[in-house]
């Protein structure tokens, strides 16, 4: 009996520890208007190139939102990476660790880079897109290739940011 209920608190210390950004809260992703610009532009971005992120839309919007980060930014880096999910390892859209970190699906890679961006020691106190970009891969045509393809995708302030 002592020994189930111990592991019985491993498992439960276990499920504790996985970081509360790894899935989406879905009441979340279903309050995103679809009249919000941002989520129109990213999904016609990923259309125009033929990248099957594009059903990930919300899910880009809610993690840059929930870790202040530019709402173009992980569309951007997903295109460059993997073409928006076509050359896709690991469900691992950004190439984040050199595409070795594997995610249990796309969408838990969405919200565990955006987290990893605000809240690593590597990024925090990175006041800038720049100075962030740098940190995730210090090649001067990196970088502006990255800020490149987000001022294609759209205005850094768009006219219906959506409020949710």
């Amino acid at each position: 009996m002592t020994r189930s209920f111990s592991r019985g608190l491993v498992v439960a210390a276990g499920l504790l520890a996985v970081p509360a950004l790894a899935n989406p809260d879905p009441i979340h992703v279903k309050m995103i208007p679809r009249a919000d610009a941002r989520w129109i532009l990213i999904r016609q971005f990923f259309e125009k190139n033929n990248a099957p992120a594009d059903e990930y839309a919300k899910d880009f919007l809610i993690a840059a939102d929930q870790n202040g980060l530019d709402w173009r930014l992980l569309p951007s880096l997903s295109l460059i990476e993997s073409g928006g999910g076509k050359s896709a390892r690991n469900n691992n859209i950004f190439g984040w660790g050199n595409c070795k970190v594997r995610f249990r699906t796309t969408r838990e890679g969405i919200y565990q880079v955006a987290s990893r961006l605000k809240n690593s020691i590597l990024y925090k106190g990175k006041g800038s897109v720049d100075e962030m970009l740098w940190t995730y891969n210090p090649r001067q045509e990196y970088v502006q290739q990255v800020i490149a393809v987000m001022n294609r995708l759209g205005p850094v302030v768009p006219v219906s940011a959506g409020a949710y």
